[in-house]
């Protein structure tokens, strides 16, 4: 009986020291990530995103983003991960016609999850491009899971890594609120 007792006693200081352990290294529990301030500021950082877009607006797009900030793309077949400066110059064309008129573009952001803190941000959600011809002709159209890591350096939020990482469907865009 007292065998079972010592046991009982030595297994239940064990368990408390572990969770003991546990919790030290736990990081801090963080109430920023759902401080409207914090939210708000993000909010326009995805809105001021949009607006270069529709207005072809490639160094205002370059300036959402920190100078050493790497794009993902996982979602065809040629897999990879480029600087935004390389991403940029493939989508130099896209801004530049849009921009001279030849076409209207518009980028829009939902969102599943945001973490964060007062100065890092890891945002995750699906974004929609479209783009269309002076007839209103859909040119591109693309609704892409994504995720964003960003940094705020100075009171200003910039984007550090964009993980484009699979094609979304219609249906997975309308079930996430605006």
């Amino acid at each position: 009986m007292i065998k079972n007792i010592l046991i009982s006693v030595f297994l239940l200081i064990a368990s408390v020291q572990i969770t003991i352990a546990t919790t030290k290294n736990d990081p801090p529990s963080n109430q920023t990530e759902k401080d409207p301030t914090r939210l708000a500021e993000l909010d326009n950082y995805w809105d001021q995103i949009s607006k270069v877009v529709r207005d072809g607006d490639i160094e205002g797009y370059r300036a959402t983003y920190h100078k050493d900030a790497v794009i993902i793309f996982a979602t065809g077949n040629n897999k990879t991960s480029v600087s935004l400066s390389t991403a940029l110059e493939g989508w130099k064309k896209g801004f530049q016609d849009t921009k001279d008129g030849k076409i209207k573009a518009n980028v829009e952001f939902r969102f599943s999850q945001r973490i964060g803190n007062e100065t890092t941000a890891h945002e995750t959600g699906i974004f929609r491009y479209s783009s269309t011809d002076t007839t209103s002709k859909k040119t591109e159209s693309y609704i892409i899971h994504f995720e964003m890591l960003l940094v705020k350096r100075t009171n200003k939020w910039y984007g550090v890594m964009e993980y484009q990482k699979s094609i979304a469907t219609q249906k997975e865009w309308d079930a996430l609120k605006k």
